[in-house]
């Protein structure tokens, strides 16, 4: 064999595998982010930690697993629409990383599903063209039936966004977890962050500052 049919062959065997790799792994807009602003929790009171006592709504107890600082933008009461109304404040930010949960209010007033849907599509577009990594956290339909869970992914999956299934799987209805009807408590947040740092993990490499302060590293805190 001679060297030019060697090359032909490593060069195909390299692309092959470059091939394999690529398509054994998700991929996701903006990874890694080109935003190098703070880490952002944007969201309604799920986000915002109703029902937890001070320092362990999720993203509190999020940014101490990772040691990452993570801003809690997180508003009670508000709906998607209400996001539509403040994602370019938290654009204006330039965040890094946007774990986005919207829709439980929606859900609870009866709002329009497509409309809610059409709305964090378009939170997501805007904070997508700012360069930001963003997380879709779903939220369960207030019905017997979850009516959201199939259009959440596919809404992950047409954005390429990490995507984190149902916030209060595992915690609905279980008195341990859960303050009220509607809200986590300690443990229920604390059990919906280890779910959110599993999904994480595999990304932070890219998803961390490489200039991040030793100092944050070894005690995150959060910006309220």
């Amino acid at each position: 064999m001679n060297f030019k049919k060697i090359a032909l062959l490593l060069f195909v065997l390299v692309a092959v595998w470059a091939l394999w790799q690529w398509l054994g792994r998700d991929h996701y807009l903006n990874y890694p982010p080109s935003a190098r602003g703070p880490w952002v929790a944007f969201g309604d009171s799920l986000t915002e930690g109703y029902g937890a006592t001070e320092g362990q709504d999720y993203p509190s107890v999020l940014s101490k697993k990772l040691e990452v600082l993570i801003r809690n933008l997180g508003r009670s009461g508000e709906n998607s629409a209400d996001g539509m109304k403040r994602v370019d404040e938290v654009a204006g930010l330039h965040p890094r990383v946007v774990l986005l949960c919207f829709g439980g209010n929606d859900a609870l007033n009866g709002d329009s599903a497509g409309k809610m849907f059409a709305n964090i599509s378009s939170i997501i577009d805007r904070l997508q063209r700012e360069g930001c990594f963003v997380v879709l956290i779903g939220i369960r339909s207030a019905s017997l039936r979850d009516h959201y869970a199939d259009k959440f992914k596919k809404l992950a999956h047409d954005k390429q966004v990490l995507y984190v299934p149902d916030l209060l799987s595992g915690l609905a209805f279980k008195p341990i977890y859960m303050s009220d009807a509607v809200h986590p408590n300690d443990m229920g947040y604390k059990r919906f962050a280890e779910r959110v740092a599993k999904a994480l993990k595999p990304y932070l490499p890219e998803l961390v500052m490489a200039d991040k302060n030793p100092a944050q590293s070894k005690s995150a805190s959060v910006d309220r």
